[in-house]
């Protein structure tokens, strides 16, 4: 196996489906593996996740970032090869999101279970989904120009 510090792919469309969503596979050093997102927009942000661990579905949020600012989502290696994301633009409105459904409420959460979120009193949230075809690590780059309806 061929130690390697640090590489980068970046992938400039994935589909439709994600408008664009620019993605960033990292390989690092094991005790780095982790699943972070950068908001490289000009507002503050707040982002949920979505994924499968050992006891199925969960949900969790929200995380808050700042302007052109990082935050680690999960910490270690990735265990998952798809993860989702929804996002809300908190200073000029609208959202990132898509057609795979989780569970999410206002104030922060983790949420167990991807059914009946409606009757079990929490709201249905589309999120878009990331493929990090099973890096042990993976930075996600929300921008402007991913966001249904942005400029």
């Amino acid at each position: 196996m061929t130690a390697v510090s640090f590489s980068s792919i970046r992938f400039a469309r994935l589909g439709a489906g994600l408008l664009g969503l620019v993605l960033t596979a990292a390989t690092a050093e094991p005790a780095s593996a982790d699943l972070r997102l950068c908001n490289m927009t000009p507002s503050r942000v707040g982002v949920s996740l979505g994924y499968q661990d050992a006891q199925g579905w969960v949900s969790e949020g929200w995380w808050n970032l700042n302007a052109r600012s990082c935050e680690t989502l999960l910490r270690g290696r990735l265990s998952s090869r798809y993860y989702y994301v929804h996002a809300i633009d908190y200073d000029r409105g609208g959202d990132w999101g898509g057609r795979s459904f989780l569970c999410t409420r206002d104030r922060e959460f983790t949420i167990r279970g991807h059914q009946d979120c409606l009757a079990r009193g929490y709201d249905r949230t589309g999120f878009f989904e990331v493929d990090t075809g099973q890096q042990e690590s993976w930075t996600i780059q929300l921008t402007d120009s991913n966001r249904p309806g942005g400029p």
